[in-house]
């Protein structure tokens, strides 16, 4: 093929996409303080159940990279999906969302790969919003150049995003309803190598860190999935934590492991230094908790080592039911991560989550901090007695 012409195919097919694109904060109602949900559809959970007063946005998950296209896997979705957006007319100045990825999902990197590819996801991203009249979307790619959980990766997904997330504000801003655009980030460092986090968030609202899973249910030793504090090293020295996580690295080093405490507190401020605006930054809380068997009593089990997974993940509510209520569990509070954990020495059993205390104070921080608000995975997760994780978030929201 003659290069001349191959080139300039190439130059004429990107040209709609590097002018006039509106950078973030093209929809002029973006609340001062947001209060975002994933939501996973249930059947005993329908839209006119939820707790939708107490939302400024909820993210419909998931749709799938399929064929470069965005697409449900799931084709009882779409029912379900109207019915959500439908509740909006009790609810006017909600945000529905659509979330695209999530753990494990494929099809990004090679969409992400060629301008056409791209062109094609962004112009499927377009019809979906229209037929569903949605307010926005979410990118879950889980991650660019990491081949998470037998996902593709490739050292130009770096770049590719940037140009992904470019094309979509553009074509996003062509449609009548305001539409806000989101992604989901890491909490740890490596994540924000691996993308060009100052230009995507030329063109993203926000971006969703999910500070949770700090601690992942195939870890070794025990710790908090989900802490706000910043742990460091030198904090402990008076505690009996810090013998404990000394050890841990040593012998984490031996088995190849760079040990680091992570906290939500700890990325958010790393963020802050890359040079992200506060105000394009969500912080994350867990509706769920991970839980540890074969746990030893030295330190109430915190920082100890397990014999691998009690529960891979558990719903607040089923906590909050099941454990909580436990005389076999205790209640412990870390004052340095801002984090509960409950500890059964009979059963040997440790579980790390978020709770209404550790919710009301990531809120509270956010607000201090002038993020742009908080989000959770997932409103389903929630006890639907009173005084809720949800509850706990609103009512510290409303002090300000």
């Amino acid at each position: 093929m003659n290069y001349f012409k191959y080139y300039a195919i190439i130059i004429f097919s990107l040209m709609p996409y590097v002018v006039n694109v509106t950078p973030y904060s093209s929809d002029k109602n973006t609340p001062p303080f947001s209060i975002i949900a994933y939501y996973v559809p249930e059947e005993h959970y329908n839209p006119e159940n939820l707790p939708l007063d107490k939302l400024t946005h909820i993210i419909f998950s998931f749709t799938k990279v399929i064929d470069n296209e965005m697409k449900f896997q799931n084709k009882d979705y779409g029912k379900k999906l109207k019915k959500l957006v439908a509740q909006r007319k009790n609810h006017p100045n909600l945000k529905v969302m659509i979330a695209c990825g999530g753990w494990g999902s494929k099809g990004f990197s090679d969409m992400a790969y060629t301008p056409e590819s791209r062109h094609k996801f962004v112009n499927s991203v377009v019809q979906f919003n229209k037929t569903y009249q949605l307010d926005g979307i979410d990118i879950d790619w889980e991650y660019p150049t990491i081949p998470a959980a037998g996902t593709k990766g490739r050292p130009e997904d770096k770049q590719n995003f940037t140009l992904l997330m470019k094309e979509l504000r553009k074509a996003l801003n062509s449609l009548k309803r305001n539409q806000t655009l989101t992604f989901a980030s890491a909490g740890w460092e490596r994540y924000y190598d691996n993308v060009e986090i100052n230009e995507v968030l030329k063109y993203a609202d926000y971006m969703n860190v999910m500070t949770y899973d700090q601690t992942s249910g195939s870890s070794p030793f025990t710790g908090h999935h989900t802490p706000l504090g910043w742990i460091k090293n030198d904090d402990l020295k008076q505690s009996p934590e810090y013998s404990v996580i000394e050890t841990r690295k040593k012998e984490l080093a031996q088995l190849g492991y760079d040990y680091e405490l992570r906290s939500a507190n700890k990325i958010i401020n790393y963020c802050k230094n890359l040079g992200v605006k506060p105000e394009q930054i969500i912080i994350g809380a867990a509706f769920y908790g991970r839980a540890w068997q074969g746990v030893p009593p030295k330190n109430n089990g915190l920082y100890q080592p397990n014999k691998g997974p009690y529960i891979g993940w558990s719903a607040y509510s089923q906590i909050r039911k099941e454990f909580e209520t436990n005389n076999n569990y205790k209640r412990y509070w870390d004052s340095i991560a801002s984090a509960p954990y409950l500890y059964s020495a009979k059963d040997s059993i440790f579980i790390s989550y978020d709770d209404t205390v550790s919710v009301r104070l990531k809120t509270n921080y956010a607000l201090k901090n002038k993020l742009g608000g908080i989000m959770f995975w997932q409103l389903g997760n929630d006890t639907k007695e009173k005084n809720n994780l949800l509850d706990a978030i609103y009512k510290e929201s409303t002090k300000y």
